[in-house]
């Protein structure tokens, strides 16, 4: 996949995405952005122990969205994805808890 011109190779990019089944009919952007502004999503998603998950080409997608859009129909999968993975490391740390 090709790299936009206007992305450094070295940038970190960043987006937060919150699904909640009983308020939300798809996925949401909750944050988004780029060097510093995505440190500090990092940095807040450790904090809080919210799983992170590196996918740069995904993230290159969700960051052109604004902040509070739901995914586009197109995005589904991709993001259905990271969600699974998310809830496994979350039912894993439960059994681990219990």
């Amino acid at each position: 996949m090709k790299k936009p011109k206007d992305r450094k190779p070295d940038m970190k990019m960043a987006a937060a995405v919150r699904y909640d089944a009983e308020r939300d009919g798809a996925p949401r952007i909750t944050a988004s952005g780029r060097g510093t502004i995505a440190e500090k999503i990092i940095e807040l998603a450790n904090e809080n122990g919210i799983p992170v998950k590196n996918d740069p080409d995904l993230v290159q997608v969700l960051s052109k969205l604004k902040v509070g859009a739901e995914i586009p129909i197109e995005l589904y999968r991709a993001v259905a994805e990271i969600l699974a993975f998310v809830y496994s490391l979350n039912e894993n740390q439960r059994i681990k808890n219990l």
